[in-house]
């Protein structure tokens, strides 16, 4: 009987042998695959996703810890959950912040990571404030080279540990119950930038009236921001169809394309059709 010692076994991972590193490009699938996941449910188990990548616990373990220190999610026992930025624990008794963020959470977490498929490796990108774009940024590919330029500070801070983006913050007055940044000093900091992709938050939007605001200051550099850009997204909840708040970001034949959620009918939506405006509906 041959010396055990000399026997190869299979490790879990499978067919590789234990002394082998695991392959850059095997852990960016992997990685790609958890944080899709998070996206999808909030949450994912040790367990679960051993079964699902087939790897073993020990290396979804260090996936995970990996993808913790990277500032992506926050683990905890067996698994891991979304990562939720400490930084707005004191906005949570602020009721017109929190219902905001808590409003048709789930349609925004399906717009902002359809949203975030259509980036293009090595873009400069830029968001209008919002609990929306927020979702956006939240589910931008690891290791696109992207460069993201924002007016809003809470969308800076969540970025942070991503080291794998370069992160622009223009200057401007702050305006602080949502974290943007506003004024002529925040538009001046845009006049060099080229912007390949902006995607658009707003408060309303008609196929008459445009993407609107309830913010004058907002709505300024908003409207800046899509002169900048080549390509110009919406990601806007049903909610907001037929919305007309005071001031104009722009009109509805500037948008390349609009992303909503299925409460949108196809009545709402048949007038940006008709404008060439390209919809998606998640």
């Amino acid at each position: 009987m041959a010396n055990e010692s000399h026997v190869q076994r299979r490790p879990a991972d499978g067919g590789v042998s234990s002394g082998n590193v695991d392959s850059t490009d095997k852990q960016q699938v992997r990685l790609t695959t958890i944080l899709t996941a998070l996206q999808q449910s909030g949450s994912v188990s040790v367990e679960g996703l051993s079964k699902e990548l087939d790897v073993s616990l020990v290396t979804i373990r260090r996936d995970l810890d990996a993808l913790e220190t990277q500032g992506l999610l926050r683990r905890t026992h067996g698994g891991a959950i979304s990562i939720e930025p400490f930084f707005y624990e004191p906005f949570k008794n602020d009721r017109s912040f929190q219902a905001q963020v808590e409003r048709f959470a789930d349609e925004k977490r399906r717009i902002g990571r359809a949203a975030a498929a259509v980036i293009k490796e090595g873009e400069i990108i830029a968001l209008t404030p919002g609990t929306t774009t927020t979702e956006v940024i939240r589910g931008i590919p690891l290791n696109h080279r992207v460069t993201v330029v924002t007016s809003t500070v809470n969308v800076a801070m969540e970025l942070s540990k991503r080291k794998d983006l370069d992160v622009f913050v223009t200057g401007g007055h702050l305006r602080g119950e949502w974290f943007s940044l506003v004024g002529p000093t925040a538009a001046q900091s845009l006049s060099h930038l080229s912007i390949h992709t902006l995607f658009i938050g707003a408060d309303g939007v008609d196929s008459k009236q445009g993407v609107t605001c309830f913010s004058p200051d907002e709505s300024q550099l908003n409207s800046t921001m899509v002169k900048h850009a080549q390509r110009k997204i919406a990601v806007l909840d049903h909610s907001k169809f037929g919305v007309v708040a005071g001031w104009r970001i722009c009109p509805a034949t500037e948008l390349d394309i609009l992303i909503t959620d299925s409460g949108a009918t196809d009545e709402m939506l048949e007038p940006f059709e008709k404008a060439q405006v390209s919809v998606m509906r998640v």
